[in-house]
């Protein structure tokens, strides 16, 4: 039997706002989420930043795939498959590094870090063969976004564009908050490992009814005001931005409270080098807006959460189990304030962090909670009578409405109906 004949009709799984429990333990229905979903839409996979230099190299991956993305001597990126094409031994066992080509330790197999097959020790027992047909795997397309790169195992479909839609503004929005409109990924990762569905936590990015109470301990510690900002009073919005992707959109706080910077905590004043910088790109007029509406809060679908000031990556390694790599985002030209997001980052996600320790055990709890035979269903439907378009004609709701949750679910199960 398939992992398609052990799915049951789609109706019995997912309402319109309910799914049944199964959908995070059925391990026959995570390996179909692998073939409709993890290798055929689009998947973020690195940023150019991690591979500045010609020969750079760091290892990222597809779901449970390793990839390793190289730049070559001519400043090409290509996402290889870690698989030599003689006996399938991995080639590359460093996290990164710089190096023109690799080396399979098995047989000697030499390959280009564009994935040539460069050759191979006593070629005389090889003559006929044609070397071109034995490069190393790749990811079958690759397409770059404002320095994110994805990839995808799909030959045909949707360009990059196309599957982004809504959310590629928000990645605008980011890195118009550099002096310099860039980006760079260059704190390094932190992984988190946790035993839960990788749903559970897409579902969690942009769920707004969560922080006031999950994370009320650091809130209360850190004397921050960020669950006011997803509480029943708040003007913030929750918003499907369609293609599985969401936000929790902040920034009507933020422009009420007319505060540059505090979206960050801080103020103009305390980093007057960024300030300065910000004026000088923008014009002081525009610079203040930027400043005032800050970085988003959003989830693209399946793997990539940028929240605010640092982001996740979703990695499944099975039903039950799931890896969260997060790093600070750095503004490139801005040291002052990269200090800053760094520390910050270190002390909500860290090893010491409190803010994703909250988050990983109510991953955890959540997964084996979901294993109960009674109900069968969890109810999504929070906000569903209020929810509307906006300007833009994306479905919001409240700040603590299940908006995105359902646009998720919606998107989700048209891409696992898809032939």
């Amino acid at each position: 039997m398939n992992a398609a004949d052990a799915i049951p009709n789609w109706d019995s799984l997912i309402r319109p706002h309910e799914v049944r429990g199964s959908m995070y333990t059925d391990p026959a229905l995570f390996e179909l989420e692998l073939q409709k979903i993890w290798y055929r839409t689009w998947v973020y996979v690195g940023h150019v930043s991690e591979v500045p230099q010609p020969n750079d190299f760091v290892m990222k991956s597809i779901g449970p795939q390793a990839v390793i993305m190289t730049r070559d001597k001519d400043g090409e990126i290509h996402l290889l498959l870690n698989r030599c094409s003689h006996r399938g031994n991995q080639v590359c066992l460093k996290d990164s590094g710089n190096a023109g080509s690799f080396t399979c330790p098995y047989h000697g197999w030499t390959f280009t870090n564009n994935g040539k097959l460069r050759g191979y020790p006593f070629p005389t027992g090889y003559e006929g063969v044609d070397n071109s047909q034995l490069g190393l795997g790749r990811v079958t397309r690759m397409s770059i976004y404002q320095g994110f790169v994805f990839g995808s195992f799909a030959a045909e479909g949707p360009t990059l564009e196309e599957h982004l839609g809504g959310a590629r503004e928000t990645l605008d929005r980011l890195v118009r908050n550099s002096p310099e409109n860039e980006i760079e990924i260059t704190a390094g990762f932190l992984k988190h490992q946790v035993r839960s569905n990788w749903k559970f936590l897409v579902e969690n990015e942009t769920d707004g009814y969560h922080p006031q109470f999950v994370h009320a301990s650091i809130f209360a510690v850190a004397k921050s005001g960020i669950g006011d900002l997803y509480s029943s009073k708040s003007t913030a919005v929750s918003r499907d931005l369609g293609g599985g992707h969401s936000e929790n959109d902040l920034r009507p706080e933020f422009r009420r409270l007319d505060k540059p910077l505090g979206w960050f905590g801080t103020s103009a004043e305390r980093l007057p080098d960024y300030t300065a910088k910000m004026n000088a790109a923008h014009g002081e007029g525009r610079a203040r807006e930027i400043m005032i509406d800050g970085t988003p809060h959003v989830m693209i679908f399946p793997n990539l959460f940028v929240a605010e000031i640092q982001i996740f990556v979703i990695q499944p390694l099975s039903v039950s189990e799931t890896v969260q790599h997060v790093t600070a985002i750095q503004f490139k030209g801005a040291p002052d304030i990269n200090r800053r997001l760094r520390q910050q980052t270190m002390g909500s996600v860290g090893p010491a962090g409190l803010l994703l320790a909250d988050d990983g055990e109510m991953y955890e709890r959540t997964q084996r909670g979901v294993q109960a035979l009674k109900p069968d269903y969890l109810y999504l439907g929070r906000g569903k009578h209020r929810e509307r378009e906006d300007e833009q004609g994306f479905v919001v709701g409240d700040a603590t409405d299940e908006v995105p949750t359902r646009g998720m679910w919606r998107h989700y199960r048209s891409q696992m109906e898809a032939d």
